[in-house]
């Protein structure tokens, strides 16, 4: 859930890993990225390392950095969502953060829901595609 002021309660189980400060930046499929300081100064090192000649990694490094945001866990455990990744991710009300591997997600309740049945509904299309490339 979102309150008023854009601030929304990170699950405790992912609080301890991220004591060192975040950044928030926008995903991919309508979500917001969270990554720990760390995970995002390894993933930026790479970005600023790709070839700015081409057109279409130049707009994914600014997809990715162009309005990262660095946040702070308050007291109660809250971060600050800002308005303009609020906007990108039509975060509404209700939310749903994801853990992944070495990030979070965050979305918005309804889109997470019609996401999760697409991706459920075509999994083995996804699974047939993975093992393609030996996964």
């Amino acid at each position: 859930m979102i309150d008023v002021k854009g601030r929304v309660a990170l699950p405790a189980r992912f609080k301890a890993g991220l004591r060192g400060g975040l950044v928030i930046t926008r995903g991919f499929d309508g979500c917001l990225f969270v990554y720990p300081n760390e995970e995002w100064k390894k993933l930026a090192q790479k970005l600023i390392l790709l070839p700015i000649a081409r057109s279409n990694t130049r707009a994914f490094v600014r997809l990715m950095l162009a309005g990262a945001m660095d946040v702070k866990i308050d007291g109660q455990g809250r971060i600050v969502i800002p308005d303009y990744l609020r906007k990108y991710a039509f975060i509404k009300q209700k939310t749903v953060i994801a853990g992944l591997y070495n990030r979070l997600e965050i979305w918005d309740e309804d889109k997470w829901e019609q996401y999760k049945a697409d991706t459920e509904k075509n999994s083995n299309d996804i699974a047939e595609q993975l093992g393609e490339i030996g996964v």
